[in-house]
This record gives C-alpha cells, sequence and structure tokens, in this order.
C-alpha cells in the first residue's frame, strides 16, 4: 500500500470529497482502509458507564474508508497525486509523484545488491 501513516491525503469520492487535504491517522492493513481526520464522521450512541463517556450520549467518531477514494497530496503540485517507487542513487527505495517526479519520502535502507549492480 503506498498511502502511509501522516501522509496528507485528498479524498476523491463521497460526501467529504472537497479538495482540501487531510491527515491519514491510521492505516488498517488487513481491510485496505485508512482513518483519515474528519472524514467519515458517525455517531455511537452509548449508555451511562461507558470508559469514554461516563455520562452517556452521543460520541462522534471517525471510520476508515476504502484506500481507493484518496489520493496523496503532493505539496509541490498542490493536489492529489499518484506515487510511484524507485531507487535512488544510494540504492534507497523511495516513493516520488508522478506528476512532478518530487520525492514523498525514503521507505527502505539501501541495498547492497542495487548498488553493486550499476
Amino acid at each position: 500500500m503506498r498511502i502511509k501513516q501522516g501522509d496528507q491525503v485528498v479524498v476523491t469520492s463521497g460526501d467529504d470529497a472537497g479538495g482540501q487535504p487531510r491527515k491519514v491517522i491510521e492505516v488498517v492493513q488487513a481491510g485496505r482502509k485508512v482513518l483519515v481526520e474528519g472524514v467519515n464522521r458517525v455517531y455511537k450512541h452509548v449508555k451511562r458507564g461507558h470508559p469514554k463517556s461516563p455520562q452517556g450520549g452521543r460520541l462522534s467518531i471517525e471510520k476508515p474508508i476504502d484506500v481507493s477514494k484518496v489520493q496523496y497530496y503532493c505539496p509541490s503540485c498542490s493536489k492529489g497525486v499518484r506515487l510511484g517507487y524507485r531507487y535512488t542513487a544510494e540504492g534507497r527505495k523511495e516513493r516520488f509523484c508522478r506528476k512532478c517526479n518530487a520525492s514523498a519520502g525514503v521507505i527502505s535502507p539501501p541495498r547492497k545488491a542495487y548498488v553493486a549492480a550499476k
């Protein structure tokens, strides 16, 4: 999965599709879903004595959405883009913006086999 926790993303479909970047709170790996800040908010009604709300009432919580409904927000392009993987000259694997070719962060340590091959 190319979207990581802490990334800025743009929601592309659904009620919350607005174009403004939002932060990914958590990535649920098993279901290929992401928890995005301020998106897909629902109310959960709880009784008195609940640990999060001892007096009871309605809790507003965020639910995960499918990863196919978000795109990585590139700060240099100022819009949602697709990501790709590539190796740097040092042999590190990094994510990059497919539109402007800007780096989105290194994701692995240097690989000696890759450096020796060049």
